[in-house]
C-alpha cells in the first residue's frame, strides 16, 4: 500500500478567478465558500472569483483566499475519491494552517479565521519596514548562507535544489543580487512581494498572531502534520502554537520537509489549492515521485481518476 502525503500552497500562489469553476461546478463547493463569507464577515470569494489582482494580492486576501480554495479542493476530491486515504500533511507556511486544518488540528472557521488575522498582522508588519525578497538560482545553500551573511538578510525559503529566497531591507536585497552572480548563481531575481516575510522583520506578528492562537482550540493532528520551522512532525498543541509563532519569522525548509517524507516511504503527494509550485519543487526533489494536484476542475477529473484507477 503506497503512503499518500497531501501538501497545500502558500502565499504567491493566488490567482484572480480561482476556485471559481468549484464554485459553478459544485453546490457543495458554493457552500463553503458561502461558510467562509459567513465567517469572515466579507465576500471573500468574489475576491478569489472577481479580483481585482491588487485587491487579491493584499496579503490579509491572500492569505485566506488561498486557505479557501486549498480546504474546497481537498473536500471535493474527496467528494469525488470518498476512499481516498492519506498519512501525512504539509503546507507551505501559510499552508501549514491549511495542513492542519485537513489533519483536525483546527476547525475550518478557526483556521480561517487564524489565517486571515496572519495575513493582517503580516500586511502590518510590511507597512512599519521597508523589506523585500529575492530567489536565488542555481547556488546551493552553504555559499548562499554565505552571501546572506556578506549582505546582512537571511535565507526565508529553501524550496528544493537550486531555488532558494532571501529576505530582508530592501537595500541588502538589492546588494544580495548584486553579489549572487559573482557567487555563482545562475541568477537572482527580487520578487514581487510586499514585504520580508521569514525574516525578523515580521517580528511585530509574533506576539498578535499569539494572541489569536490562544484564543483557538487545537487538537492533535489526526496524522504527522510536517512543520516549516523543524522540517518534523508537530508534537502536542502547545508545540503547534509555538512552531506557528516561530514561523512567522523563521526559514521554510520545505526541501528537507520532503525528505523527511520521502524518508518515511511516502511516494505519492497530492498538491491542493491554486498553482503547481509545491509539483514542481518536488521534480526538482525527487523525480520518482508520484505528484498530482487539484487546482481546478480539470486537475480534479485528472486526479480524481488516477486515484481511482491506480494502484
Amino acid at each position: 500500500m503506497r503512503k499518500t502525503a497531501l501538501l497545500f500552497a502558500g502565499q504567491g500562489a493566488q490567482s484572480v478567478g480561482m476556485g471559481r469553476d468549484f464554485a459553478a461546478a459544485f453546490p457543495s463547493a458554493q457552500a463553503w465558500f458561502d461558510r467562509a463569507n459567513a465567517a469572515l464577515g466579507y465576500d471573500l470569494a468574489a475576491v478569489c472569483f472577481n479580483g481585482p489582482d491588487a485587491e487579491l494580492i493584499k496579503t490579509e486576501n491572500a492569505q485566506p483566499g488561498i486557505f479557501l480554495v486549498s480546504w474546497v479542493a481537498f473536500q471535493l476530491l474527496k467528494e469525488r475519491v470518498p476512499a481516498l486515504q492519506f498519512e501525512a500533511t504539509a503546507g507551505l507556511s501559510l499552508g501549514e494552517f491549511t495542513a492542519l486544518t485537513a489533519a483536525g488540528a483546527l476547525s475550518f472557521e478557526e483556521g480561517l479565521q487564524i489565517v486571515r488575522q496572519r495575513g493582517r498582522f503580516m500586511q502590518e508588519a510590511c507597512e512599519v519596514t521597508r523589506g523585500g525578497m529575492a530567489a536565488v538560482i542555481g547556488l546551493d545553500e552553504a555559499p548562499t548562507r554565505e552571501l546572506c551573511a556578506e549582505a546582512g538578510v537571511v535565507l526565508a525559503n529553501l524550496n528544493c535544489p537550486g531555488q532558494l529566497v532571501i529576505s530582508g531591507e530592501e537595500e541588502k536585497i538589492a546588494r544580495a543580487i548584486e553579489l549572487a552572480r559573482p557567487k555563482g548563481a545562475r541568477k537572482a531575481i527580487p520578487l514581487p512581494v510586499a514585504g520580508a516575510y521569514h525574516s525578523p522583520l515580521m517580528a511585530s506578528a509574533q506576539p498578535k498572531l499569539q494572541a489569536e492562537l490562544a484564543k483557538a482550540t487545537l487538537s492533535v493532528p489526526r496524522v504527522p502534520v510536517i512543520s516549516n520551522v523543524t522540517a518534523q512532525p508537530h508534537g502536542c498543541p502547545e508545540q503547534i502554537a509555538a512552531r506557528l509563532i516561530e514561523q512567522v519569522t523563521s526559514s521554510v525548509r520545505w526541501e528537507e520537509s520532503m525528505r523527511y517524507l520521502l524518508a518515511q516511504g511516502f511516494t505519492r503527494f497530492i498538491e491542493l489549492g491554486p498553482g503547481t509550485a509545491l509539483s514542481g519543487f518536488l521534480k526538482r526533489i525527487d523525480k520518482g515521485a508520484q505528484m498530482l494536484n487539484v487546482a481546478d476542475l480539470g486537475s480534479l477529473e485528472a486526479t480524481a481518476q488516477t486515484l481511482v484507477g491506480g494502484p
